[in-house]
């Protein structure tokens, strides 16, 4: 038999491979070649003594080992912050009111397009790490600050380099229909045809996005307007994600079942015809729990509808510079399971199981012969701890295909 490249003994295994509990193993073992896992479970169950099966030998220490967390939602390549507009949000400013002065969205905008690729990798590789350092092995990140075809296609190779600086997965999506720039003012349309007829095709043709996804809110696009998207995107083979039912419900969650997608995001405003269409069509409800938080909402997601109806519910940071500034997806677990009365489980599936779904990965999300060997092995004495801490370093080593980083 070919040698592992690594055997980590004495751990506690989360594998995650049952959707109703932790399914842990006690005693364990987990072993893994050319970046794959290739055993997991109890260590008397090795099929030969550990220095003959891997070239490295590790002892855990009786410790906990989950799957690498999967931070499905983010938008953290950007260059400058917004902490003016937390003020005024504090002021008494709504979310709104602040887009529609020339504030949110289009402010990034101004700023990354004034950084040049190496400012805004430099600007934005310390999120990537902070989210690494607290357990994340794969993000996916938007696009969606520099709304023109050179500086959306900047933001993408910006988010693909951060993967190959730091080792870990990087999924990246196409968001050009995330708010109108300013030389777009009052035509808005014309906008969607440039996304549609130039911005989307590039993109595309470059290969630098694993999906496509768009605003569809009072403030940002239509649903018919993200009809066009998605009638696009499909057109050229990208799946769908979007941003739906944040702030009002526009029968996003729909709209985006209607189009295969692999997840739909926010949900606040949902109806239960949108909760139905996701469960038919398999989308992921991704939550985004740091979002509620920052702009103080008040209505819930209908987790009971989508519990109800078997719609998989993810947990995702969503790192942006004005709605959810938050780099630690654990946060996001914690809050999800406070705010949003989530399980202790259900945030830790939300973030490795679900959230892989939710980009279209099959390959990792549990500790199962086969997977991806991503995995962290945590200092806590029990799962739900990566829930119940706010803040703190919790995550002892982090593991990218076998290979600490």
């Amino acid at each position: 038999m070919e040698l592992w490249d690594g055997l980590l003994l004495d751990c506690r295994l989360v594998t995650l491979c049952s959707p109703s509990d932790y399914a842990t193993v006690e005693h364990a073992a987990l072993g893994w070649r050319d970046g794959n896992i290739t055993f997991a479970g109890p260590q008397a169950e090795l099929p030969g003594k550990p220095a003959a099966l891997a070239a490295r030998v590790e002892n855990a220490r009786n410790a906990w080992v989950t799957p690498g967390l999967i931070d499905c939602h983010t938008h953290l390549v950007f260059a400058g912050n917004r902490a003016n507009e937390f003020e005024l949000r504090l002021n008494g400013a709504s979310y709104e009111e602040i887009a529609r002065l020339g504030g949110g969205i289009v402010s990034t905008v101004e700023q990354t397009r004034a950084a040049s690729e190496d400012v805004l990798f430099a600007q934005s590789l310390p999120r990537a790490r902070a989210l690494l350092d607290d357990g994340v092995t794969t993000i996916e990140i938007k696009s969606g600050y520099g709304l023109d075809a050179d500086n959306e296609a900047k933001m993408l190779r910006v988010a693909r380099r951060i993967g190959a600086e730091l080792g870990i997965g990087v999924r990246t999506t196409f968001l050009g229909a995330h708010a109108v720039p300013a030389e777009f003012a009052g035509r808005q349309s014309d906008y969607v045809d440039e996304v549609c007829v130039r911005m989307l095709p590039a993109i595309a043709q470059a290969g630098l996005a694993d999906a496509v996804d768009a605003f569809c809110e009072n403030i940002a696009f239509t649903p018919s307007e993200t009809r066009r998207v998605f009638e696009t995107a499909r057109a050229l083979g990208l799946p769908i994600k979007l941003h739906a039912d944040q702030l009002s419900d526009l029968d996003g969650a729909a709209l985006a079942a209607e189009f295969g997608a692999l997840s739909a995001d926010h949900l606040e405003y949902t109806s239960e015809a949108g909760v139905r269409a996701m469960a038919a069509a398999g989308a992921v409800a991704v939550m985004l729990p740091a979002a509620f938080y920052t702009l103080r909402e008040t209505r819930l997601p209908p987790l009971q509808l989508l519990r109800q109806h078997g719609v998989p519910l993810a947990v995702a940071s969503d790192v942006n510079p004005g709605t959810s500034p938050l780099l630690s997806l654990r946060h996001a677990m914690n809050m999800a399971c406070t705010l949003f009365r989530m399980t202790p489980l259900e945030a830790l599936r939300g973030a490795t199981v679900n959230a892989a779904r939710a980009l279209g990965l099959a390959d990792r999300g549990t500790l199962a012969a086969g997977k991806r060997a991503d995995f962290v092995i945590w200092e806590v004495t029990h799962p739900a701890e990566l829930c119940y801490w706010i803040g703190g370093k919790l995550a002892r080593a982090v593991y990218r295909g076998g290979t600490a980083l």
